[in-house]
């Protein structure tokens, strides 16, 4: 499946956000967050930078998620693309290419955070969680991944109020994806609809229908 490098870090990089309370720490947060959080809607902005040190591609747009194993994460800058997971397939769509890949969900998104986010996993179970420090208010989060065939040498999550403020991946590539998530709502009433994808008239599609 070819995606552009903003939309493939994004798989990389879907997380979402739980109601507020007075914790301790951020492990404490994000264990709390994975346990109760159901549905998310979110804005982002989203820079990747790259091992060789070439300009940084700077994104932004906005996402909702509906556990277990839907979401809709939608770029509206540099360009516009769209990846819906509607529980069993992931379709992303390119309008600039007029075209739409689908594969099956579990195969596309594989250890990643990404499936943690949208499923029922325990994150304990792939991930190794370790306080690292707070900084202007939010408590960062190192998760080491416990298998080696995952994609990412290192993830840092930072928490605030019992919510998601940002996301720090470094791959396996020697690429660094930022997230920053403002304006989080939790467990809000989402329309099913925006969870299901029909590839638009005359659109090519590749891959697993």
């Amino acid at each position: 499946m070819q995606l552009k490098p903003l939309a493939s870090s994004l798989l990389a990089a879907i997380w979402f956000a739980i109601p507020a309370s007075a914790f301790a720490d951020g492990v404490n947060q994000l264990k709390s967050f994975m346990e109760n959080a159901r549905s998310l809607k979110a804005d982002f902005s989203q820079t990747v930078i790259q091992k060789n040190g070439k300009k940084p591609q700077e994104g932004s747009g906005t996402l909702t998620i509906q556990r277990p194993g839907k979401f809709r994460w939608t770029y509206r800058k540099p360009y516009e693309q769209l990846l819906v997971g509607d529980g069993t397939k992931l379709w992303v769509y390119d309008p600039d290419l007029a075209q739409v890949t689908v594969k099956k969900l579990d195969e596309s998104l594989g250890n990643s955070p990404a499936a943690l986010l949208a499923g029922s996993n325990d994150l304990e179970k792939s991930y190794q969680l370790r306080n690292h420090s707070e900084i202007d208010g939010i408590a960062w989060v190192d998760a080491s991944p416990k298998q080696k065939e995952n994609t990412f040498e290192q993830i840092r999550l930072g928490m605030k109020d019992g919510k998601i403020a940002a996301m720090e991946l470094h791959d396996n590539f020697g690429q660094t994806t930022l997230i920053r998530f403002n304006n989080v709502e939790v467990n809000p009433k989402l329309n099913a609809d925006q969870f299901q994808f029909t590839p638009p008239k005359g659109a090519d599609v590749l891959g697993d229908r």
